[in-house]
Parts: structure tokens; sequence; C-alpha cells
């Protein structure tokens, strides 16, 4: 019902709002959002500032074994598979896009060991085509103001691409993320003090019902 009064706002507040990853190419974004599932941007920047000092390239990255590529990685988490789709991916890329990641968002999903997210990302971020990545932000914040009403990313994106006009999908992900970041935590929400809250699905039920 408010949907477009909720984006306007997100865009008043967040103009500037963009990815917090570090990277060079489309292929240093892919590598650090691999590194990102359940891990800050921070702890994978500076993963990655060692990492691409000799590995930035789908070529340098398959010089490392899995073994070697874990221990630059180790700190963000979960590193035995992430090492595993990163090399993977890698190998796709040499093998069948010439070392070059794809701009195509459904070459982007053909890599082995990437997904919807991840894909969406790369896409939207490094080559400027139209998606929304629905992480755990996006997913906690659209389903709380109410602007999706799904149980699952997978339904939230769907849901969020039938609300959000396409030319905004990207920079909607963007203003999403950095208001659950800023505002509507996962703990502790600050809604009280959130100037979305009068279209706020989450507050009305919690404060006025």
């Amino acid at each position: 019902m408010y949907e477009r009064e909720i984006l306007t706002e997100l865009e008043r507040l967040y103009p500037d709002a963009r990815p917090a990853l570090h990277y060079k190419s489309p292929y240093e974004l892919l590598v650090a959002v691999i590194l990102s599932a359940q891990c800050t941007d921070e702890r994978v920047n500076k993963v990655t500032a060692e990492l691409f000092k000799e590995h930035n390239t789908p070529a340098t990255m398959l010089e490392l074994t899995q073994e070697e590529l874990e221990k630059y990685i180790y700190s963000c988490g979960f590193y035995h598979n992430k090492a595993a789709h990163i090399l993977s991916a890698s190998r796709d890329i040499v093998e069948k896009f010439n070392g070059e990641v794809p701009g195509d968002h459904a070459a982007l999903k053909s890599l082995a060991g990437v997904g919807q997210k991840t894909a969406n990302v790369v896409y939207a971020v490094a080559f400027g085509g139209d998606a929304i990545a629905v992480d755990t932000h996006v997913f906690r914040v659209s389903n709380r103001l109410g602007l999706a009403h799904a149980d699952a990313p997978e339904k939230t994106e769907k849901q969020l691409n039938e609300v959000i006009p396409k030319s905004d999908w990207s920079k909607a992900h963007h203003w999403l993320i950095f208001h659950g970041r800023r505002v509507c935590h996962s703990q502790k929400p600050d809604c009280i003090n959130c100037t979305l809250n009068k279209w706020c699905a989450f507050y009305n039920k919690t404060f006025k019902s």
C-alpha cells in the first residue's frame, strides 16, 4: 500500500548508498561477494586486501590449492565451502568464458558455486544490470516494512520485483541494506526514531496493536 512512500524516503535517507565491499574488477567483486556470506564486509575487505595482492584473476587464483586459499580466507567463516566455490567458479571462468567474468545473468548463475544472490550482486554492481539481491538485511527489512510478505529469499525477491520499479531494483537493494545496518537492526530495531515507521507493517503491528 505504501511502497512508493517507503522507496521515496529510503532514497532521501541514503542517496549515496553503494557497495561496502572493495573491488577493482568484476572478478574481485565476485570473490568478495562469495566471501561475504554470513561475514561482515569489513572482514571481507581485510581478507581480500591480502588475497588480491597476488590472486586477483581467475588464472592466478587457480595457482592456489584449496588448502592454500583456505588459509587466506579462514577468518571469513565457512572457509571450506567458500574456497571450493571460488576455485570452481574461477575454473569455469577460465574454461568457459576465456578468463572473463560474464556480464549475462544466466551465464553468471551457470558458474559453479554461484547462486542467485551472488549473481544478482555481480550483475547489478559490476555490469549495471537490474537486479535485487536478497541478503539477510534486504530479507529482514523488506518483510518488516511490508514491501514483501515472504518466508524465503527467493519469494522475497519475486515480490520486491513486483512492487519496485525495475529501474530502482539495484538502488533499492543498497537502500534496504543501509537501513538494515543503521536503523532496522536484527535484534533491536530503532523503530521509534525510524522515519519509515508511519508506513511500516512491523511498527504498526508491534506498537499500535
